[in-house]
């Protein structure tokens, strides 16, 4: 009888221990089915595919600068495909902006210097080479004075503009003295006399829009003013001002007054500037003044220096008939006045407005038959490729005459890290104000983790800084330094407008379509970082164009950090592997198991007619 228990007990205990094996590869198996254990189903994979150190931090990255130099060809199997160096002739090449395609266009309102890409079957799927002889740009602040000539071997400017100190040639660099067309004796003077006027020294003013840059002198200047003022100017016969500027380390696009609006949202701008631009201000009903006053936000300011302010002293020095000066003049002051702009300042050739805070002091212009409003149901920020209109943007509603319309921001460095008027007023749908400084902690945690796989990040190594894929900029505020700078690119398929929250927290940035090419010169960016953006354009274009377009803006040495779900990265570490990018696979801050990951990969150093690497 004994026995026959002790047999019963053991069939007990096994049959037990079986259904408690069977329940917990049950619950495994729909765990890693959920997706949280998702990197264990391709550990395999990658164990096969890489070496054992893609998981883990990667100290065989280079991720120093060299300079010059050459080496062997990156090896890649059949499987690859290795995408080839363009032709010598396109080391500058613009495909949205291209000067051939440009002349095809109509010349009235500069349509032929706006936005034109190439055709899908045009579009150069190569890899466009740096000119012999490129180098790494200086380090900031050397930067701002000083150019490679080897990197935008252009002298036209040092002749066009010599007399007004834009730029000037010595040896094998380019010296940027800080002059300007309306500052010969240096952007600093300038800028002191517009500070009398304007805070900017208290942080009241962060964010500035510079029309018609020229080389972006003064943006540069205004940097030891912790303003960052994005600059943008056409390309044109001014050759490379765009590149210039950036080559400084000085944010700037390409970019024209035309008949598009401009890629930025409502009330982004604390202040705007136009030196000697050339832009008719007074034209088409004051419609470029409305687009300003558009991008501008409540209680902002808009210079005006040059022609034709205070024509009646300066019309024989511009050599131009003083009738003329006198009807451009009147034109911009009822184009203000019709705005409910507050002339702040005239005096020598500068003028200076500020946009009152909200529509109280503005109630007449509501009868006045001039004064066409755009339409309240239209979203004021849809601006991709949308015609600019000769409309005024009505303010947001304000409860008292003192109240700032949109909200009142912090000054700088305050506004960084406080929740955004746009989130607390509860503008972004669906997101509160815990999600939004929730969304803080995490860029902060991930990167505290790019930090330690790359010591460089914020050592001034890279100074022009891209995320294609910003969100609320939590990257950006995350790495803020005088050291760089960030442009935070919203992508125009995003779920929801976040760049208007960017400019609130004090950051730049610009809206984009990555189907299409940036409106930038090869070479501006030290490092670019897009987070979920593959995921995003799945289905909507070519992951490879993305690439190579990523690949065209990316210095030789450059870095890429890009975050992604692990299946989505596998196919991009796959497409760089033929684009002479040096790669690794690294897991989330939080182990292996969490299925997202994070792709490294630094650019190497080779220029045109050379098939070496570094």
């Amino acid at each position: 009888m004994a026995i026959k228990s002790d047999n019963k007990t053991r069939s007990s205990v096994q049959i037990f221990i079986v259904f408690s094996l069977c329940c917990f590869f049950y619950i495994l198996g729909a765990w890693q089915r959920s997706g949280f254990g998702k990197g264990d189903s391709i550990a395999l994979e990658m164990t096969n595919s890489a070496t054992a150190s893609d998981c883990n931090i990667v100290p065989s990255l280079n991720f120093e600068t060299h300079h010059a130099g050459e080496s062997s060809t990156l090896t890649s199997s059949t499987k690859v495909k290795t995408f080839e160096p363009c032709a010598a002739r396109y080391t500058d090449y613009t495909p949205c902006h291209d000067q051939k395609r440009a002349m095809t266009f109509p010349r009235e309102s500069m349509i032929y210097r706006e936005r034109h890409c190439v055709p899908e079957n045009e579009k150069l799927r190569c890899l466009v080479p740096a000119p012999k002889g490129y180098v790494t740009p200086f380090s900031w602040p050397k930067s701002r004075d000083y150019v490679p000539y080897a990197n935008a071997p252009y002298k036209a400017l040092t002749v066009e503009k010599a007399i007004q100190n834009w730029i000037q040639y010595e040896g094998e660099v380019f010296r940027f003295p800080g002059g300007g067309t309306q500052f010969p004796q240096g952007a600093d003077k300038y800028i002191d006399q517009l500070a009398s006027v304007i805070p900017m020294e208290n942080g009241t003013v962060r964010t500035a829009l510079d029309t018609g840059c020229g080389v972006a002198s003064w943006g540069a200047y205004l940097w030891s003013r912790n303003v960052r003022a994005m600059s943008f100017a056409p390309r044109d016969s001014h050759e490379a001002q765009v590149q210039f500027a950036l080559e400084r380390g000085v944010p700037a696009v390409i970019g024209v007054f035309g008949t598009i609006k401009l890629p930025y949202p409502t009330r982004a701008f604390d202040m705007a500037h136009c030196s000697r631009c050339l832009i008719p201000w007074g034209a088409n009903d004051g419609m470029y003044m409305m687009e300003v006053d558009r991008v501008l936000r409540p209680g902002g300011y808009w210079i005006l220096s040059g022609p034709p302010i205070n024509w009646k002293v300066n019309y024989k020095a511009w050599q131009r008939p003083k009738e003329d000066l006198e009807e451009e003049q009147r034109k911009i002051e009822e184009a203000a006045k019709l705005l409910c702009w507050e002339k702040k300042y005239e005096h020598g050739e500068i003028a200076i407005w500020q946009k009152r805070v909200n529509d109280e002091a503005c109630r007449s212009r509501q009868d006045d038959p001039r004064a066409n409003f755009c339409k309240t149901t239209e979203d004021t920020d849809d601006v991709w490729y949308k015609k600019m209109e000769a409309c005024i943007t009505p303010y947001p509603e304000t409860s008292s005459s003192d109240e700032v319309a949109g909200g009142e921001l912090q000054v700088f460095p305050d506004r960084l890290n406080a929740v955004p008027p746009r989130i607390s007023s509860g503008s972004v749908s669906g997101v509160t104000a815990d999600a939004y400084e929730d969304d803080n902690r995490q860029w902060k945690k991930h990167v505290k983790a790019y930090k330690r796989i790359n010591s460089l990040l914020d050592t001034g190594r890279y100074r022009n800084i891209m995320d294609m894929n910003a969100g609320f900029g939590g990257f950006a505020a995350a790495l803020e330094s005088q050291k760089l700078w960030v442009m935070n690119v919203v992508p125009t398929i995003a779920e929801k407008n976040r760049l208007g929250v960017v400019y609130e927290r004090g950051l730049i940035g610009i809206y984009h379509d990555w189907c299409e090419a940036f409106s930038t010169y090869p070479r501006t960016y030290d490092l670019i970082h897009a987070n979920h953006l593959f995921s995003l354009y799945k289905n909507k274009c070519n992951a490879e164009d993305i690439l190579l377009e990523m690949d065209r803006i990316l210095r030789p040495e450059g870095a890429v950090i890009i975050r992604d779900d692990v299946d989505t990265l596998m196919k991009v570490k796959r497409i760089i592997s033929g684009m002479r990018w040096d790669s690794k696979m690294v897991d989330h801050e939080d182990g292996p198991l969490v299925p997202e990951k994070v792709l490294i990969a630094v650019k190497q150093y080779w220029v045109t007619n050379s098939t070496a690497s570094h």
